[in-house]
């Protein structure tokens, strides 16, 4: 189990990094979402599940959702 934990956690922090250098908007967004759902994970094994049940909805979910809306409009307007 520990190794699963260590390879989440690179996970996420490759996933931070990469998204901090990705010339992509969609794919740093896109990134930050696998962030979010690292961490959940992680909060899930520090046995705080409440904790990962919201990082999972609002940081995973719905975060991800509002920024890629926002990328797609703000093209769309570029594009105009």
């Amino acid at each position: 189990m520990i190794f699963i934990d260590l390879v989440v956690c690179l996970l996420a922090i490759v996933s931070a990094v990469w998204a901090i250098i990705a010339r992509n908007l969609v794919s740093a967004v896109v990134l930050a979402g696998v962030v979010s759902l690292a961490v959940s994970y992680l909060f899930l094994r520090l046995a705080a599940p409440d904790v990962a049940m919201t990082e999972a909805a609002i940081g995973a979910g719905l975060s991800t959702v509002i920024f890629l809306i926002a990328v797609r409009r703000t093209e769309e307007e570029e594009k105009r």
